[in-house]
């Protein structure tokens, strides 16, 4: 998306109050990543129209997203992965705050290791793939057997700040990641189960539907 029109979108949406305001300042001081205004916007939309009644969040940080999607779904159930114990606790902290906190169940462990925990909290209408980027297509393997009829699988950071596409990295590192993901994007694009679309919103959102379902 060209920037004047991501900035110009970025301004209409209604500037966040309360704890959300104050989760935004703390990630911003803190450089905690969290999803981009216009992005959760697109995926918060998303789910209205898709009305899940659970949903697994794969990456929880501080639980700002998973707080987004409670607030915006009434009523729907979602369940966090977190790995970092210092994040895992600041959410539970906001979590505790929120008038949405009793909709998200958070668990602490790498989501790698928790498939099984989790599938027996499923099945999920709705999955969030927010995590390590370079576990992605493990992230999708593992939890897409936990998705629910007519789920649909959501993954951020698809596009990297523009990388995938050939914006230039600063070290081998950054440039391995990109790889990864261009790998990912490409692996998930041609899925013989799943139709999938990239969205240009924020940092990319991949919005995954399987096949074969009314």
């Amino acid at each position: 998306m060209d920037e004047k029109i991501h900035h110009y979108i970025e301004s209409l949406i209604p500037k966040r109050t309360g704890l959300f305001a104050e989760m935004e300042e703390f990630a911003r001081e803190q450089g905690v990543p969290i999803m981009e205004s216009v992005g959760i916007e697109v995926m918060l939309q998303m789910l209205r129209i898709q009305r899940p009644a659970r949903i697994l969040e794969i990456g929880t940080a501080i639980g700002y997203s998973a707080l987004r999607m409670a607030a915006a779904l009434p009523g729907t159930e979602i369940v966090s992965v977190e790995r970092d114990e210092e994040r895992y606790k600041q959410a539970i902290s906001y979590l505790d705050r929120s008038e949405h906190g009793r909709q998200v169940k958070v668990l602490f462990g790498d989501a790698l290791d928790l498939s099984a925990q989790a599938r027996e909290l499923g099945p999920y209408d709705a999955i969030f793939i927010d995590a390590a980027k370079g576990q992605y297509k493990r992230f999708f393997d593992m939890y897409s057997l936990c998705l629910a009829e007519r789920g649909v699988i959501y993954t951020d950071n698809v596009l990297f700040k523009g990388h995938v596409a050939g914006i230039p990295v600063e070290s081998k590192r950054i440039d391995r990641l990109v790889k990864k993901i261009q790998s990912y994007n490409e692996w998930l694009m041609n899925h013989e189960e799943y139709d999938t679309i990239i969205i240009p919103a924020g940092d990319g959102l991949a919005i995954s539907r399987k096949r074969g379902e009314e």
